[in-house]
């Protein structure tokens, strides 16, 4: 599932680029692997993908970020509400995070028990 494109300026003026998330389902187990960035331009799209993670029934949700190359804070706020929702005994695994979301989710979230990040 690929979302459209969205673009922007970046501060300071220089070229217009698009910001891109993209999700394909993974195999063998409940989740996606998702790619691009996780910024203002791509929230919806973001918001959109984690509200799968509530309407699934399976006890884990992977989602596979290793090819994410930047999060911002209101993409993992976003993320630890979804996670702060979820049943007790669900939970959402993060495998090989951007440093950003981990760094996020140490400061702000930290003994999150519906989060675990994985680096396999």
């Amino acid at each position: 599932m690929t979302e459209p494109r969205a673009s922007y300026a970046p501060k300071g003026g220089g070229a217009i680029r698009a910001a891109e998330l993209r999700f394909s389902p993974l195999t063998g187990r409940a989740g996606l692997k998702v790619a691009g960035e996780i910024c203002l331009p791509t929230h919806d799209t973001w918001e959109r993908a984690l509200e799968r993670v509530v309407q699934q029934s399976e006890p884990s949700y992977h989602l596979e970020l290793s090819a994410v190359t930047f999060a911002d804070m209101a993409g993992v706020t976003a993320l630890a509400v979804v996670a702060q929702s979820l049943d007790h005994g669900r939970r959402v695994v993060l495998d090989r995070p951007p440093a950003s979301m981990s760094r996020l989710l140490d400061l702000f979230w930290p003994d999150l028990p519906a989060i675990e990040v994985s680096a396999v």
